[in-house]
């Protein structure tokens, strides 16, 4: 099995996928792309062979002859060909269909906008401050854990659906760890915390945290 998952320590859809690859027990090689040193490493003309949208994860799967580049396929991929020990997508239709809102909630109304890329544009095109920065990334996660805390009233146990760990919770957890970064108050989003709470306290997950990566500065 020849596994590689090009990723940046701090980058959420690269903690998704560590997440996901942990819970699944792959042996995989991490190799770190940094995005901030020398104007990023994603730029370079390896890397953009890989991945022509220099954005970050990249899988590849050596034995397929696969590379794909958005987190929530990675996951979906891995999910499929590798059935345990954990699933992450449930069988049945409309579960599927209610794990992959809530994932998406997250990978695409939240994440994306409040992105290295996006902070970037804001501070060069707009002249934003790191404090202007860190106020947007704050509003639009707040903005966002208040749906996804109303929907867990209806679905959550000891994870975001019941008792069984789903993409819904790997999306989740490097999400909660933005909003902490960025000062987000999470005494406000109970259900939110007690998920992640749970989750953080498994292997898999604190293995895939951004401070324990190789490249974490």
């Amino acid at each position: 099995m020849s596994l590689y998952l090009h990723g940046y320590w701090r980058s959420s859809a690269s903690y998704r996928a560590r997440i996901a690859l942990n819970l699944k027990q792959l042996d995989y090689t991490y190799v770190p792309v940094n995005l901030t040193k020398d104007g990023g490493a994603q730029f370079s003309e390896q890397y953009s062979a890989l991945n022509p949208a220099h954005l970050v994860p990249t899988f590849v799967d050596d034995d397929e002859d696969i590379f794909l580049n958005q987190s929530m396929a990675i996951i979906e991929y891995i999910d499929e060909r590798y059935e345990e020990p954990v699933k992450l997508v449930p069988i049945h239709r409309l579960d599927r269909a209610r794990v992959r809102s809530f994932s998406q909630d997250i990978a695409c109304d939240i994440q994306p906008i409040t992105n290295l890329r996006v902070l970037r544009h804001l501070k060069t095109n707009f002249q934003s401050t790191e404090e202007d920065n860190a106020a947007w990334c704050k509003h639009w996660i707040e903005t966002g854990f208040k749906g996804i805390e109303k929907r867990l009233v209806n679905t959550v146990a000891d994870y975001c659906f019941g008792f069984d760990l789903s993409m819904a919770d790997v999306c989740l957890v490097p999400q909660v760890y933005n909003a902490e970064r960025y000062g987000v108050d999470m005494e406000q989003f109970p259900l939110i915390q007690r998920v992640a709470d749970n989750c953080n306290q498994l292997q898999a997950f604190i293995d895939a945290k951004p401070e324990n990566q190789v490249d974490a500065v």
